[in-house]
């Protein structure tokens, strides 16, 4: 309640700072705006922005420092005995007073100088709000007064007001390129951190996984296996599936949509394959497991053929449905893409309609069918859901896609489910399998590109 106060509050101290800047540039020259260095407009965006951004700083530095400082002045506050505890001991006590003082329990059989410390952690909490909102309004008042004095006639807003835009997208541009390199570095740590416990050679070509590792180490596996080859089979062998049902089927379904189908049909039929990637993955689950697996295992039976229950075939089936509409619909967009003058061209050659989809519109679509097929292939890796359910999570080495397999978004999720601690080989083993997939990722963009830049110069 109290965010939605402030975050309406300054809305209206930042729309109020627009009308008085642009009033004001108005006023200056009474009123005849041919008489101004820019437009009216750009002198209220340029107060505003000064009204919004002292508030924003604000509103920033309350999120970085609010939480240490409260936590500073509860600590100051325990008892003797409290603050002899270890420092995680502590942290749990904190997270149990933050936890009272949420619920807003009242009296029963809590201690008495948790409640206390609860109800100092409201009274700081209510306090540092309040101060919050008093300080972003006060700021952008302030702001507002001295950007005010700034309105003249030959004051150039426009110029100041772009540069201050320019600002934020280079702060915008900034965090993402920061966010990137810490998602880097923290998987590149907790790597390392597996890697001093489990050797690199086993866990890249060791062909045993089992990361259940024992409390003691008298139990049997208190070791563990961290091979992780069965994993990285298991994910090649559902995704190939995958595409080998997804690629032929959205890549046809996309040439007879742009070049075969009437605008009607085209109009009705795409939407409809689009649906499919609307549907939850859950959805698709659950049509694996109870629809696509048992027919596979029945069909296999008839056969003679021994069918797992959770199969690679059953998962990669449905996965391959769930990605048609990324090959299918980006490649559509391709293909219309294409000049209509190379079709011109080809057709006044004497070539055929098959001939010229062939010879000239899907080569110089290529690069575009090649980004949507890498598209389908990072969601069929990274998918998750329909593997559990229709997969399985064991962990088998085998080419055979009638057998039960499992991937590595699978253990990474199964590692980390519960409460863990990360100073143990299971736990970091998810973020060296996090790895591999970064890595994995950063090789279908360079193909992408590589095969972006080769046929591109082509046809220009």
């Amino acid at each position: 309640m109290n965010t939605a106060i402030l975050i309406i509050a300054l809305l209206a101290l930042t729309a109020f700072a627009y009308r008085t800047g642009k009033n004001r540039a108005l006023s200056t020259v009474k009123g005849d705006g041919h008489l101004l260095h820019s437009l009216p407009s750009y002198h209220g965006m340029y107060v505003a922005l000064w009204c919004l951004f002292p508030a924003i700083v604000i509103v920033f530095a309350w999120l970085i420092f609010e939480t240490t400082i409260i936590n500073g002045i509860l600590v100051s506050s325990l008892t003797v005995e409290q603050q002899a505890l270890s420092p995680s001991q502590v942290e749990l006590l904190l997270n149990e007073i933050r936890n009272i003082a949420g619920a807003g329990v009242q009296g029963g059989q809590l201690d008495d100088a948790k409640l206390r410390l609860a109800e100092q952690y409201s009274s700081l909490k209510n306090t540092s709000t309040a101060a919050q909102i008093v300080l972003v309004i006060a700021a952008g008042a302030v702001g507002l007064a001295l950007a005010r004095t700034h309105i003249a006639a030959r004051f150039r807003s426009r110029h100041r007001v772009e540069k201050m835009v320019m600002a934020v997208l280079v702060i915008c541009s900034a965090i993402a390129i920061l966010t990137t390199i810490g998602i880097v570095l923290s998987l590149l740590f907790e790597a390392w951190r597996f890697f001093t416990k489990v050797p690199l050679t086993e866990f890249l070509f060791g062909i045993q996984w089992s990361p259940q590792t024992a409390l003691r180490a008298d139990q049997v596996g208190s070791t563990g296996a961290f091979g992780a080859v069965p994993i990285f089979a298991g994910t090649m062998l559902i995704t190939l599936i995958a595409m080998i049902v997804a690629v032929p089927i959205g890549l046809m379904s996309a040439i007879y949509m742009a070049e075969y189908s009437t605008p009607k049909f085209r109009g009705i039929v795409k939407p409809i394959v689009e649906i499919l990637a609307g549907i939850p993955t859950v959805v698709y689950g659950f049509f694996a497991a109870l629809t696509v697996g048992p027919a596979i295992r029945g069909w296999g039976e008839g056969l003679g053929l021994t069918v797992a229950s959770e199969s690679a075939l059953a998962a990669g089936v449905v996965m391959g449905i769930m990605i048609i509409p990324f090959v299918s619909s980006l490649s559509d967009d391709v293909i219309n893409a294409v000049p209509q003058s190379l079709r011109d061209g080809a057709y006044a050659m004497g070539a055929t309609k098959s001939e010229t989809i062939r010879q000239v519109i899907i080569p110089a679509a290529l690069p575009g069918i090649v980004g949507s097929i890498l598209l389908a292939v990072s969601r069929a890796i990274g998918e998750t859901m329909i593997v559990v359910m229709a997969a399985g999570l064991a962990a088998n080495l085998t080419a055979n896609p009638l057998s039960a397999v499992t991937t590595v978004t699978v253990q990474i999720v199964t590692l980390l489910v519960g409460d863990q601690e990360f100073d143990s080989a299971k736990t970091l083993a998810a973020f060296a399998l996090g790895l591999v997939l970064f890595v994995v990722t950063l090789c279908l963009n360079v193909i992408a590109l590589t095969v972006v830049k080769k046929y591109r110069e082509k046809y220009d």
